[in-house]
């Protein structure tokens, strides 16, 4: 299979370096809405900043494929006289992780560097295990040295996000700080270039959805669903690879990196959707995973699908090993299956077909 298309890959990679902490999605948003404008007939953002991207407008059904563009971040929650930063948590931010990495405080005025302290180990004194930092235990060394050098720089509630950017690894993997979820959103826009680009007849509008706050509540996928009012939903997103050392698969299930892309199956996830993308990546050769959940899918779709009565939703995931740290891995060739499935299915939707259970 040849390596991913060089304007692709450079949009992920300028997708993953874009802070864009819960909240504050605004600059990532911009370089999502830049990327798919001539894509799109239709190009807009909501009073939230959820991104749409709009394809075939007019047809039917209307399908909403949707990721969020948010990511895990702190925010500052208050300031020593010394000038040091304590944090709160925005999002799934693991504490114990967060020690001796270098931040970007992003203020008002631009972008504050500094590092989250780390006493050396010379210092503590071992009784036992060390204990696990919580995240009030963090903080934050702009190189000042009094509250009122600190408060010149930054102010409460200003977001925070770690430094660590996009690199290639080696055969096919990738690694960054924020795959979770801007994949997602890479794999939305990519879909609608597919179908620009091929040219062929769509029966189905298509709405591309980059949208906001999924980390701290599912915030922007219930604003968005509600305003769209899709006939039916394709949810993007990125689920636990459990190929690496520790991880009980009886317990999480079997999903590997470089074998393609997962389906999840049971709860919110209608079932005639979740087939006909299963039947569709037969007929494209795109190998899936499958993944079972119980209560929710700790994702948007668990927002959408009840929304309006009920959207008839799936959900297309990602492998990805370290969620929610510094070093989340991925495979590229999984990534590009996906816009190539959610294309595929797209071209296969009937005017004004309807999704329903069969009773």
């Amino acid at each position: 299979m040849p390596a991913m298309r060089d304007a692709s890959l450079k949009f992920l990679e300028t997708l993953v370096n874009t802070p864009s902490p819960s909240g504050h999605e605004a600059r990532g948003q911009r370089v999502w809405l830049d990327y798919v404008k001539p894509y799109a007939a239709e190009t807009f953002s909501d009073a939230y900043g959820n991104a749409v991207a709009v394809l075939n407008k007019g047809g039917s059904p209307r399908l909403m494929l949707a990721a969020h563009a948010d990511e895990i971040a702190m925010t500052v929650n208050f300031i020593t006289k010394e000038g040091f930063v304590h944090v709160r948590k925005v999002g799934g931010v693991d504490a114990a992780i967060t020690k001796a990495q270098r931040v970007t405080i992003h203020t008002r005025k631009g972008p504050i560097k500094g590092v989250v302290g780390n006493v050396a180990p010379h210092l503590t004194k071992e009784e036992g295990e060390r204990k696990v930092p919580k995240i009030h235990d963090l903080f934050i060394d702009l190189g000042v040295g009094s509250r009122k050098a600190a408060e010149k720089l930054v102010r409460i509630g200003d977001p925070i996000t770690l430094n660590d950017a996009f690199e290639l690894l080696r055969n096919d993997l990738a690694v960054a700080r924020a795959f979770d979820n801007r994949i997602g959103t890479f794999a939305v826009a990519e879909t609608l270039r597919l179908l620009c680009e091929s040219k062929a007849k769509l029966r189905a509008e298509i709405c591309a959805v980059s949208n906001i706050m999924e980390e701290v509540g599912l915030f922007g996928a219930r604003q968005i669903a509600y305003s769209l009012q899709p006939d039916l939903a394709v949810v993007v997103d990125v689920t636990h690879a459990t190929d690496y050392p520790t991880v009980s698969q009886a317990r999480h299930g079997d999903i590997k990196l470089g074998k393609g892309p997962a389906l999840t199956r049971g709860g919110c996830i209608h079932r005639a959707v979740e087939e006909r993308l299963e039947a569709v990546a037969n007929q494209e050769g795109i190998r899936l995973q499958f993944e079972a959940m119980s209560a929710t899918s700790g994702t948007d779709t668990d927002a959408i699908f009840w929304t309006r009565g009920g959207i008839p939703s799936a959900l297309v995931s990602l492998p990805n090993r370290y969620m929610h740290s510094p070093v989340e891995i991925v495979n590229l060739k999984d990534l590009e299956q996906i816009p190539k499935l959610l294309a595929a299915f797209a071209r296969s939707l009937k005017r004004g077909e309807e999704f329903k259970v069969a009773i």
